[in-house]
């Protein structure tokens, strides 16, 4: 992905940048330091890092802070492979039984569950940070506030992944391969809250992934890896038993909130937004009085 993907549609965005004045109201007769934070500006490399790095290492000690209410979590997982039956779509056993007799297949998806969630959305986030400068920090909003309402879920209702489930017959297959495939198996158990899989995260961060990709560039194979990236974490998570088809739907919820807050808050959609930063034009000192 590079300034290649660019559309020409987007290149016409360029020129038509909104004009902003300093000292005035900005957007809509908003005070002027409030319509400024809300305005796209050109996000600074180190305060990104540190924001990233802060935000996710909170994220991480909240989740992991929830009480592991096993009791609870596990009859939460009882009722909903009971709705996913009722519903006909309790089909994650089979899946996860036919990959896991594929066995460089279910390696290989041990360890996607557990990397490509970091490396591609950073890798997205760059290519937004150096590509996208205008749609970066609405963009990064909505993965915020789509990973921060995920947090309710953890607190509000705490499910049990298929793999812990009482005689639900799944395979954990990160240990039965013996794989470093889920910080929530094996000798990485200990690190990570085993009873917070609702939402699944992993879908919310895939979909984020997908749609900026799928939106923003232009070169086709891209557009569709795009579209592949989620369908194929989709899978990833039932054939690993980490999630049912239900944690996806509440991972594709959280990031609906995402997007709502982002609209609310920068007025339109992080990929309606200009590609390039809005230059901000002074106000014009008012011309000297003639000398009488």
């Amino acid at each position: 992905m590079s300034d290649s993907t660019v559309t020409e549609q987007e290149g016409r965005e360029e020129v038509a940048v909104p004009r902003l004045v300093t000292g005035e109201h900005d957007r809509g007769g908003l005070p002027g330091v409030l319509g400024r934070l809300r305005s796209p500006r050109r996000p600074r490399l180190w305060f990104e890092i540190l924001l990233i790095a802060v935000s996710y290492w909170t994220y991480s000690l909240i989740r992991n802070a929830v009480p592991e209410q096993k009791a609870e979590a596990l009859r939460n997982a009882d009722w909903i492979w009971r709705v996913e039956h009722h519903l006909g779509i309790a089909v994650e056993q089979s899946v996860n039984h036919t990959l896991n007799s594929v066995t460089w297949l279910i390696i290989g998806m041990n360890y996607y569950y557990a990397t490509l969630h970091f490396i591609i959305t950073i890798g997205v986030l760059v290519w937004l940070y150096r590509w996208h400068p205008g749609r970066y920090a609405a963009a990064r909003l909505v993965l915020f506030a789509t990973t921060g309402v995920a947090l309710l879920g953890y607190y509000l209702f705490p499910l049990a992944p298929p793999r812990l489930m009482r005689d639900g017959h799944f395979v954990d297959t990160v240990l039965v391969h013996h794989t470093w495939g889920s910080m929530a198996s094996g000798d990485l158990k200990h690190m990570s809250n085993q009873y917070a899989a609702m939402p699944s995260m992993h879908i919310g961060w895939s979909m984020w992934c997908g749609l900026t990709i799928f939106t923003l560039a232009s070169v086709p194979w891209v557009r569709m890896l795009g579209l592949l990236y989620p369908a194929t974490t989709l899978l990833v998570i039932v054939a690993t038993a980490n999630h049912f088809w239900l944690d996806a739907v509440g991972g594709v919820l959280c990031l609906a909130f995402g997007f709502t807050v982002a609209r609310v808050w920068y007025g339109a959609l992080p990929y309606r937004l200009p590609r390039v930063v809005p230059t901000r034009v002074l106000e014009p000192e008012p011309a000297a009085a003639p000398a009488s």
